[in-house]
């Protein structure tokens, strides 16, 4: 089993990278394996709404000068998907809200290829606005016919400067409960297929 996570942060290896490794950990510590896809400093952008996807239903967006068909290529090929993002202006980033338009577009219209896979929202914020970015990303998955795990708490955590999450100690043991709770649900997925 795999899980692949991507960070929508123009911060590579900020708080939202340490709050998605925080759950890449746990679950390699139940054999599965896992990547990070960092979206800082890679180009993506919306979806043009041209609609090739649907006339070609390659499960490619027709848009092929940027990482967006990387990306759902590894959507495909995981299990499990982890979206992360800091929260801007009390929502996701720009490029998660890209990648989630054209993956979920092409996904959609290809037979529901993201259907019973499962997928977990994490974000970092500095004070607020994080649960509109958590639904965000939250409603990408549930579109997509895919099964979330919960944790204690919201996939959260708070900080500013880089690394500040890992002083928020519930964050991080939100993080560890999100692991270990996505590892038994993808383990109990797998057992019935």
């Amino acid at each position: 089993m795999k899980v692949v996570a991507f960070n929508g942060s123009a911060r590579k290896d900020g708080n939202t990278a340490v709050l998605l490794n925080s759950v890449l950990d746990v679950l390699k510590t139940q054999n599965i394996e896992t990547e990070l896809v960092q979206l800082a400093g890679q180009n993506i952008h919306g979806c043009r709404a041209c609609y090739k996807c649907v006339e070609n239903k390659d499960q490619r967006c027709s848009v092929k000068n940027d990482i967006a068909n990387e990306c759902i290529e590894k959507m495909l090929a995981a299990d499990g998907i982890l979206l992360g993002s800091p929260t801007y202006f009390a929502d996701i980033t720009t490029e998660m809200k890209a990648l989630i338009d054209r993956a979920g577009l092409v996904c959609r219209v290809n037979g529901d290829l993201l259907k019973r896979k499962s997928g977990a929202a994490v974000v970092a914020a500095r004070r607020g606005g994080c649960i509109h970015a958590f639904d965000s990303m939250n409603h990408f998955f549930l579109i997509s016919q895919m099964i979330i795990p919960g944790s204690n708490y919201w996939n959260m955590g708070f900080g500013m400067q880089k690394e500040d999450v890992r002083k928020d100690d519930e964050a991080l043991e939100t993080m560890r409960l999100l692991g270990e709770n996505m590892a038994w649900l993808m383990k109990q997925i797998h057992a019935k297929k």
